[in-house]
């Protein structure tokens, strides 16, 4: 008697890679998700972080510091005057913070001059403004006026300079949220992602922190620094 030799057919082992394909690609597609989800959380952290050093910044000097140099020198540039001047990048070599946001994008940073300029007291007046869409109308709302920076990160997609100074290119034509805070030296825009590019303000990733006028002054009058 001969004896049969055991194994898979080319039909069994295509059943077979079929099901691992589908296994992997239900693993896949969450742990992408988590990951980004992971940037999100992380980038957030360092804008928080950010904004206290700013707040650290000021006990210490009576003012908030000025955008970096370049990007490539993280050192504070020169009186800045204007609302445009004040409008770059984080000043990490004098805030001791992260540059880069998880994505590997410098941090943007915009600050009210007068706040940086000279030394502010309790009567000081912040220039920027912060708005969002809410439902149902969806139209730009102020959420908050007067305040004294703005801390922005521009998210996975679209705008950003990587570490070194290269700009990352706009790949879309309908993010015009996204095209407000690239060009913005006083009003910025937040709101909630959107993937949607039919959204009212187009997709949108950009992730924006502000430091309010009030909260800054409360941390100088229990510092003793004012009024």
């Amino acid at each position: 008697m001969r004896c049969r030799q055991a194994g898979f057919t080319l039909v069994e082992m295509a059943v077979a890679v079929f099901i691992i394909a589908l296994l992997l690609g239900s693993i896949l597609v969450p742990l992408t998700t988590q990951v980004e989800q992971r940037k999100i959380s992380d980038t957030q952290k360092i804008l928080d972080e950010t904004r206290d050093a700013l707040i650290g910044f000021a006990v210490v000097n009576g003012r908030l510091p000025r955008p970096a140099v370049s990007a490539s020198d993280g050192t504070e540039r020169a009186v800045c005057g204007s609302d445009a001047n004040c409008t770059g990048f984080i000043p990490w070599t004098v805030l001791g913070t992260s540059k880069l946001d998880a994505w590997g994008k410098i941090i943007r940073y915009s600050v009210t001059p007068a706040y940086a300029d000279a030394a502010f007291t309790l009567t000081t007046v912040g220039s920027k403004t912060v708005q969002t869409r809410l439902p149902p109308t969806y139209v730009l709302t102020n959420l908050m006026t007067g305040a004294a920076a703005v801390i922005l990160s521009h998210g996975a997609n679209n705008y950003g300079t990587s570490d070194a100074g290269a700009a990352f290119p706009d790949t879309s034509a309908t993010n015009a949220d996204e095209d407000t805070n690239n060009a913005a030296t006083v009003t910025f825009i937040y709101r909630t992602a959107a993937t949607n590019t039919g959204a009212t303000g187009g997709e949108f990733d950009d992730l924006v922190s502000w430091l309010p006028v009030t909260i800054l002054a409360n941390r100088m009058v229990t510092a003793g620094k004012l009024p």
